[in-house]
């Protein structure tokens, strides 16, 4: 089975406007070229993952991606989040994808077990395997085997809806809580969770 890992990225100096009372225009940026950074080293040590394909409307984050062996869909038009991981996946398949696993850049404590053990849990098709962030709202891993099985719904209560499309599409839904995976960087008190900066060993 040839599974691609697909990773969307926000702007490097735009994202995470929701950590500006705590950081610099500069320090964001800093922050999100490690995140970036980190999931792709990440992904590399998983063999089980063909390609990775980053999609983003940042060229900087594009170059970033191919110099670390990735693949890349420079996003075009309004942002729009679903359509953005449509259109990759829609790539992905067209180069002999049979399954997709959907992770945000932001995930600092994500390790190469942890994508294993979601990868094992959807190895036999059709599955939707899903790792909710830790407030058990958002998604921020999605297995989709085969690829292109439903429509994405990110946004809030996607991990729901994530499971209710699976099951519309008559496929085995899993839910994998994951400590490490369940960690976004998105609110001033994710990051005081990793220590800060510091923690992150950026400062």
């Amino acid at each position: 089975m040839t599974i691609w890992a697909i990773v969307p990225v926000k702007p490097l100096r735009r994202g995470k406007s929701r950590l500006a009372g705590m950081l610099t225009e500069d320090q964001r940026t800093h922050l999100n070229r490690y995140l970036l950074e980190h999931i792709l080293t990440v992904l590399n040590k998983v063999p089980e993952i063909e390609h990775t394909l980053v999609v983003s409307r940042d060229p900087t984050a594009l170059a970033l991606t191919r110099s670390m062996g990735g693949r890349t869909v420079l996003e075009g038009g309004a942002p729009q989040f679903n359509t953005a991981l449509k259109r990759a996946t829609a790539v992905a398949i067209a180069h002999g994808a049979h399954a997709v696993l959907i992770l945000p850049a932001d995930l600092p404590l994500i390790t190469a077990a942890d994508v294993k053990k979601l990868l094992a849990r959807g190895k036999t098709p059709p599955a939707v395997v899903i790792a909710p962030d830790r407030r058990k709202d958002g998604t921020n891993g999605l297995l989709v085997n085969p690829a292109g099985l439903i429509d994405y719904e990110y946004g809030p209560e996607s991990s729901l809806r994530h499971a209710e499309r699976g099951a519309q599409a008559g496929a085995r839904v899993e839910v994998v809580p994951s400590k490490n995976i369940g960690l976004d960087l998105d609110l001033p008190e994710d990051l005081e969770l990793v220590g800060g900066l510091k923690g992150l060993k950026l400062e």
